[in-house]
């Protein structure tokens, strides 16, 4: 991956990169913060055995967590904050326990008060698992 300076992307604050980073929630999950620039973000989670449902595949709830996560972080990433007024997430393909989901949160509109947002989770081999799609609302 590019790093975001070499790009000439790094216009995120610090404390804000820092807050999104230690998410408490997020932390827990497992889920890691590996890009954030204006309006677009990267998170990743590795499939554990604590993660899964009863078929043995992972629990929707740690999908959209993960998605989730992007969606949150890619629409606070200017500092100003962003609440989300409305989601939805569409599971398209499960995968195996040890398996790498990466989301990718682009910004797809944005109004002096609203934005919305698309989120791409992709397992290892770059399938997509889901799809998600949010909107925000910045008081």
């Amino acid at each position: 991956m590019t790093d975001d300076r070499e790009r000439g992307r790094d216009r995120v604050p610090a404390e804000v990169r820092e807050r999104i980073a230690s998410d408490p929630y997020c932390a827990t999950l497992g889920i890691d913060l590996l890009a954030l620039e204006p309006g677009r973000a990267v998170t990743e989670l590795t499939v554990t055995d604590e993660l899964v449902n009863f078929h043995e595949t992972p629990h929707g709830g740690a999908i959209y967590s993960l998605a989730d996560a992007a969606f949150a972080a890619a629409s606070n990433s200017r500092g100003e904050t962003a609440v989300a007024l409305e989601t939805n997430i569409s599971y398209l393909e499960a995968v195996d326990v040890g398996e790498t989901l990466t989301a990718t949160a682009e910004e797809t509109h944005r109004t002096d008060s609203t934005a919305e947002y698309e989120v791409v989770v992709r397992a290892d081999d770059e399938d997509r698992v889901a799809t998600f799609r949010g909107r925000v609302y910045r008081p």
